[in-house]
């Protein structure tokens, strides 16, 4: 090695080290591990399992720590009294939202899950009020729910008691949901554009939460220079947002200013009337990131929860027995489940709290951030510095769900067999950045759920003892492994 590259290199680690002093010397950070230059910890880190490893440092460091992914600190918090110290107590001053560089190359930091400041407040105020008005928690939203799952039976019944995947046909159900508050309609299940649709999305959550996706969010460099499943991540979201402006253009052509369809109708009224206004957050751009927003979550997390739920019923036939117990009992077996029934079903509400504590869908949360310095358990935490907040640690913690790791709706459940709240029950988050759809979600998946156990059994083609529930990915999402079942109407 001659003279000259022994100096560049030296130079170069001087100043990767002086870059990584002046970096980690911002305020007093919680204690952690010893990152390493560039990489900072992820060498430590099990990016199949990334909860996993939290937990483990937490033994070591306490509910309050630091890691690196790549250059820039993160605080991690841990267990249930300080994720709702941050969450709730101090959502304001936590209430930002932390980098997440593969969707921020989608978004470009607009939409209501990835923006900041301004923008995030005013998107999110009238995606709520918008969503309410087209009946989200309401009996409106309840009734389209209703002939939904009526649809759903109807295919689950086109399969004639054949094994078969129920991936498509459960990812449907939900996007069609959300589909007819955003776009005014939904579509038949064997519609290619909702085919294309519905595998592009379930593409990216696999994408998403694979390995080299961590790797690729804690060292960002890579998602523009190396070649990699993220480019498919971009393509397809791209193809996604190509359609939804196709739909955007159609609203406009139809638009009736005093008669709003729907979601896109009501974003392109804030539009005209915000016309004159420079600083206006409501954009051709916003609306198009917005509407993905609500489309993209409102679909894929309650069909991958209601995939999940599917799967531990199939090898829980104990717990599928007694909600259809339960079912013929209040309901009976000719009228369709309503939101009204949840009071009188207490086992099969307990196992739909369970399903989702259980299947604990986004672990880690989504990413926040530090809206100003924070002064918190005795650390300094700087604006703009990245937290998260360990789902995991609240939803399994051990005190409140005795073996949290087995699959129980007893967790949820009194003495008497009253169905039994928990603070610890969070799967949308809480405080002021949890889930915009949460209202919908709880219903779609009682609805959903208690509809196809009336109707059907379940039935395994392997030993109920073989089935795997352990997810085939855990990182930013829970991905439940691929399975066939037969469904036998009743």
């Amino acid at each position: 090695m001659d003279l000259v590259t022994v100096l560049v290199l030296t130079v170069s680690c001087l100043l990767l080290l002086s870059l990584w002093r002046q970096n980690s010397g911002r305020g007093k950070l919680p204690p952690g591990p010893t990152p390493l230059p560039f990489i900072g910890n992820i060498l430590q880190i099990d990016v199949k399992d990334i909860s996993k490893s939290l937990t483990n440092f937490s033994k070591v460091y306490g509910p309050v720590f630091t890691l690196y992914f790549g250059m820039k600190p993160t605080v991690v918090v841990h267990g249930y009294e300080a994720v709702k110290e941050v969450l709730d107590d101090r959502g304001e001053e936590f209430s930002g939202r932390g980098d997440f560089p593969i969707v921020e190359r989608m978004n470009n930091g607009l939409g209501i899950v990835f923006s900041n400041g301004k923008k995030w407040k005013e998107l999110r105020r009238f995606s709520l009020m918008t969503l309410r008005n087209f009946g989200m928690g309401k009996r409106s939203i309840e009734d389209r729910i209703q002939e939904e799952a009526r649809c759903l039976v109807e295919e689950l019944r086109k399969t004639d008691g054949s094994l078969c995947d129920p991936t498509f046909m459960l990812s449907s159900a939900p996007s069609n949901v959300i589909c007819s508050v955003v776009f005014h309609n939904r579509f038949d299940y064997e519609d290619k554009n909702f085919l294309n649709l519905m595998e592009k999305l379930n593409e990216n959550f696999k994408i998403l939460n694979s390995p080299w996706m961590q790797v690729c969010n804690a060292i960002p460099i890579f998602l523009d220079y190396l070649p990699g499943s993220h480019r498919k991540v971009l393509k397809n979201f791209a193809d996604i947002k190509s359609y939804i402006l196709k739909r955007v253009k159609e609203h406009q052509e139809t638009l009736d200013m005093d008669n709003p369809r729907d979601f896109i109708d009501c974003f392109l009224i804030k539009m005209e009337q915000e016309k004159n206004n420079p600083q206006s957050e409501f954009t051709t751009e916003s609306l198009m990131a917005t509407v993905a927003d609500v489309f993209v979550a409102g679909s894929e997390t309650t069909s991958t929860t209601l995939r999940y739920g599917l799967l531990l019923l199939l090898k829980h036939t104990e717990v599928i027995a007694k909600v259809q117990k339960e079912i013929d009992h209040v309901i009976g077996r000719n009228r369709s489940p309503c939101m009204q029934d949840r009071t009188r079903m207490p086992y099969t509400d307990a196992t739909v709290h369970e399903i989702q504590r259980y299947v604990n869908l986004i672990p880690n949360n989504v990413p926040h951030a530090a809206t100003c310095d924070v002064r918190f358990r005795n650390y300094v935490i700087p604006k703009g510095t990245d937290i998260v907040t360990s789902l995991t640690s609240v939803l399994h913690d051990d005190k409140e769900f005795p073996n949290p790791k087995i699959f129980d709706p007893g967790h949820f459940l009194d003495e008497k067999g009253n169905f039994k709240k928990s603070d610890y029950f969070m799967p949308f988050s809480t405080g002021k950045r949890m889930c915009v759809g949460e209202a919908l979600a709880r219903m779609e998946l009682f609805l959903f759920l208690t509809t196809i156990v009336q109707n059907f059994d379940l039935k395994s083609s392997v030993d109920t003892k073989d089935i795997e529930t352990t997810p085939v990915a855990s990182t930013f999402g829970r991905v439940p492994p691929s399975y066939q079942l037969y469904f036998i109407p009743r």
